[in-house]
């Protein structure tokens, strides 16, 4: 493409809208559990962990703290996340799954293989998206220090 300001040729563009395509194909496999897309990252990590701290968890979904303290408060009201109190330091919180959340698991084991299926690509194809967009993510992070 000969120009550089060709909307089609923006990287932007294409990841934006693949994000909105692919959180779109995720409604109707998350309606049945009653989560939206962000709830469910927040479920598959606290699943994976049991309990984290908000700070963690925020890293784990790339989100701000501030962002994720609401997601976490909309699970807690669902009663699929409690708060306790971190074992060795009093001030700190940490998220953990509720009995709720853990039996809801079982319901959302298969949604990966799903959204392969419904995708129509192979899991090699999916794993090969995931790293060129864990690429871009590098890419594209300040670095701190």
């Amino acid at each position: 493409m000969d120009d550089p300001l060709a909307v089609e040729a923006q990287v932007c563009l294409t990841v934006s809208a693949a994000a909105r395509s692919l959180v779109a194909f995720y409604r109707p496999l998350l309606e049945p559990l009653g989560l939206t897309h962000p709830q469910y990252l927040a479920m598959l990590a606290l699943w994976q962990y049991e309990r984290l701290s908000l700070k963690d968890l925020a890293a784990l979904l790339h989100l701000e703290p501030a962002t994720a303290s609401p997601l976490v408060k909309r699970l807690e009201a669902m009663g699929l996340v409690r708060r306790e109190r971190a074992s060795g330091d009093e001030r700190a919180l940490e998220i953990v799954v509720t009995e709720d959340g853990r039996s809801m698991r079982a319901s959302a084991v298969g949604i990966p293989a799903a959204m392969v299926a419904g995708l129509g690509l192979s899991t090699e194809q999916v794993e090969q998206i995931r790293s060129a967009a864990q690429l871009l993510i590098s890419a594209a992070t300040p670095t701190r220090g």
